[in-house]
């Protein structure tokens, strides 16, 4: 299982910042169709984009943004303002010490979720490709909060690199024959986790990989899988940034999958 560091909690209200906290108390939050929701936006040196994104989060989901706790940043060790930026644009910031990984700070995200007693969380990356009508769409597209819900983006239509058209489809194919479930975008960042249900699955991963074990333990455990095409932006190249390793970060993906295909069947 993933494990959780200690993190900080510095909250932003009004211009006023709070003491930092590790345990919060769980405040009243306007409810949706599938409870109670928030938003989790992992960020590693986001700097330049972070405060466009958590804008454009509060403009498409007041409902759930304005709520106590229900923007939240992960600063995962950034080494830029990026939590910073985020704290004066009114978000929960948990700060990661040094950088963990993608993964991990989705799992210090939905654990503090969980604490603080939401029901779903919405997972938008900092890097402001997630459009805020996609992010709403992902979040309303089911009525089950028991729902594992993913973005299926059209990589050709929106411009993306080769590699990444490239990368995307060898996914899709070995985790839809994997899991026994088509799957349409399996690395889409943009995706409406079920709280409680994905850390009851155990995930171990602390990097990229966290999305695919995700899908394999979900399918494994009976989660519902919901799909719902979203758009995406992709910049052009001199102003996109990447943390993903094109070497590195495919194989850690592989060795993840393996080593859960061979615990789901008892290996």
């Amino acid at each position: 299982m993933v494990s959780l560091a200690r993190v900080t909690v510095n909250v932003q209200r009004g211009g006023k910042r709070d003491e930092a906290r590790e345990t919060p108390e769980a405040h009243a939050l306007p409810g949706t169709a599938i409870g109670r929701a928030c938003v989790i936006v992992p960020a590693y040196d986001a700097a330049r984009t972070i405060a466009g994104v958590l804008a454009g989060l509060r403009a498409a989901l007041p409902e759930v943004c304005a709520g106590e706790h229900g923007l939240v940043v992960v600063d995962d060790g950034s080494r830029d303002d990026t939590g910073e930026l985020a704290r004066q644009a009114g978000a929960d910031v948990l700060t990661h010490v040094s950088n963990r990984g993608k993964g991990a700070a989705l799992a210090t995200g939905l654990a503090f979720a969980e604490r603080c007693d939401f029901d779903v969380a919405l997972a938008v990356d900092a890097d402001g490709q997630h459009p805020p009508e996609s992010a709403k769409r992902v979040l309303h597209a089911s009525t089950d909060p028991r729902a594992l819900v993913l973005g299926v983006r059209d990589l050709a239509r929106d411009g993306a690199p080769r590699a990444n058209r490239f990368s995307n489809g060898v996914s899709n194919f070995f985790l839809s024959r994997f899991t026994g479930t088509r799957l349409a975008d399996s690395q889409c960042g943009l995706r409406r986790y079920p709280v409680r249900e994905t850390l009851a699955l155990g995930m171990r991963a602390a990097g990229y990989a966290f999305e695919a074990e995700v899908l394999l333990r979900a399918v494994a455990a009976g989660i519902p899988i919901v799909e719902t095409p979203v758009a995406v932006v992709y910049p052009p190249g001199e102003l996109r940034v990447t943390h993903f390793d094109s070497v590195r970060d495919p194989a850690r993906i592989v060795a993840v999958v393996v080593r859960t295909l061979y615990e789901l069947r008892g290996g």
